[in-house]
């Protein structure tokens, strides 16, 4: 195994590890600053982050306005309390000449207002922003007025290629690196383009290479690469160290940091995680995002893969295939359905699926009425945590404030669930965890069989980056 050697990034010497950020309140300001205390690069989660009172306890995100552009003030508010006490956190622990970087979604609700105010009102703190879900075009300005390092998370050369052009170049001295975050490997939300087969999966190295050709003819020679997704042990990325054709290459650390001693997750999650056998995880489309994501294969996942799967097509009128009548409601209504959907139907209703929901694709779901009340209280319930939310159909953006499309009873309240399992405590924990979103990477399952957390093993973030400098 080659000797992992320190790079230049951000104008700080640093090793070449990058903590994946996380959000709601996974990467928090104390594993942060442990990572970055190590000599890697500690990163500070803005998305809905948590915010302590005077005795330590964490202030519970509960919103009380009438209205869902209220409520998204609210969040935006919580946002930036919790981003501020993250990033103080973690500058403790770090100390004062260690680099620390904050992540943020561009599509989150609210990013713009929520990352300024954190820059500037924990100046000092923060060393470096990264930023994806989506195209961050103002990421380079909002960064170099505040004078950090921006890090935007894209998935090609060629997406690369547009925010340069339309926008990063004209600041072009704070572009600390550029993550590459592979869009079939990596956890949470990904970027996978139409033209992009999710069931084949892409060999990271040319796509990385073309990216590194795409920043050569800008002059970016020497600025590093950090690459996301699917890196667990640094000896299967050896040939990437030192390679002249790659150039600076970082690599980014976001599954494995979550069993540690320092990681906030609840005691059920890390036991889950060492649980998980290949093919445990799962890149699905279920987001209110419309991206897809990777996401553990538990109680929750499978409820929606059903849901969709619970769907049909119809007609108001016989048309085609969809001649046989279905009577529904109270008011006796009469749609039209194919036979064949007609049985399934009927095998839905025997299950106790027998509450239709309209998408906005014209299709209709069938779910229990305790799922419809469900879904339509999250609805109803909407904080506007998404810039956009294919969901509950909010938009940020006015005067309307909505998408104009139907809510969609097909997906999920993102931030309830989010917030549901990074804070799962009490007897009841594990089943929180297995009925609520747990994103991860795909090698996740690697903890089951990584002789490194044999006999119950959990490391501090220290320890764990000197394994990964072993190469394992």
């Amino acid at each position: 195994m080659k000797a992992v050697n320190p790079i230049l990034m951000g104008g700080k010497e640093v090793l070449p590890l990058v903590e994946g950020g996380k959000g709601v309140a996974i990467s928090t300001g104390v594993s942060a600053g442990y990572w970055s205390a190590a000599g890697g690069v500690g990163t500070v989660s803005v998305v809905n982050a948590d915010s302590y009172d005077d005795e330590g306890n964490i202030i519970p995100q509960i919103y009380r306005a009438k209205t869902r552009r209220e409520r998204h003030e609210e969040l935006i508010k919580y946002a930036i309390s919790g981003g501020i006490t993250q990033a103080k956190i973690a500058r403790e622990i770090a100390g004062p000449d260690a680099p620390i970087h904050a992540n943020v979604m561009w599509e989150m609700g609210g990013c713009e207002p929520v990352i300024s105010a954190v820059l500037e009102q924990a100046k000092g703190t923060i060393t470096g922003v990264t930023c994806g879900a989506g195209m961050p075009f103002r990421l380079s300005e909002l960064a170099s007025k505040s004078g950090v390092y921006y890090y935007p998370i894209i998935s090609s050369g060629r997406a690369f290629n547009a925010l340069w052009r339309r926008a990063y170049n004209k600041h072009p001295e704070w572009l600390g690196g550029v993550v590459y975050e592979d869009p079939w490997r990596a956890g949470g939300h990904n970027g996978l383009s139409n033209s992009e087969d999710p069931l084949l999966p892409q060999d990271p190295f040319p796509r990385v290479l073309e990216l590194r050709r795409v920043m050569r003819q800008y002059g970016l020679d020497n600025i590093p690469i950090i690459m996301a997704g699917s890196v667990w042990w640094l000896s299967e990325w050896e040939d990437w160290l030192d390679n002249p054709d790659l150039g600076p290459i970082a690599f980014q650390f976001g599954t494995r940091p979550l069993l540690t001693k320092e990681s906030p997750i609840p005691q059920a999650w890390k036991d889950r995680l060492r649980t998980l056998k290949e093919g445990d995880i799962y890149l699905n489309q279920f987001s209110p995002t419309g991206f897809f994501s990777s996401a553990v294969k538990n109680s929750f996942l499978l409820d929606l893969k059903a849901r969709s799967e619970r769907q049909i097509s119809f007609a108001k009128e016989p048309e085609g295939d969809m001649t046989v009548p279905y009577e529904y409601g109270a008011r006796g209504r009469v749609i039209y359905v194919t036979s064949q959907d007609r049985e399934h139907i009927a095998g839905w209703e025997q299950q106790g699926f027998t509450q239709m929901m309209l998408t906005p694709d014209n299709t209709y779901v069938f779910v229990t009425p305790e799922q419809a009340k469900s879904i339509q209280k999250d609805q109803a319930d909407c904080m506007g945590c998404l810039s956009m939310c294919r969901f509950s159909n909010w938009s940020q953006h006015g005067p309307d404030y909505t998408t104009g499309n139907r809510p969609d009873p097909r997906s999920f309240c993102i931030q309830s669930t989010l917030q549901k399992i990074a804070h799962a405590s009490g007897e009841h924990a594990n089943e929180i965890v297995d009925h609520n979103l747990m994103f991860s990477g795909t090698q996740g399952w690697r903890f089951g069989s990584d002789p490194f957390y044999a006999n119950g093993f959990t490391p501090t973030v220290k320890e764990l980056i000197n394994r990964i400098l072993t190469g394992y």
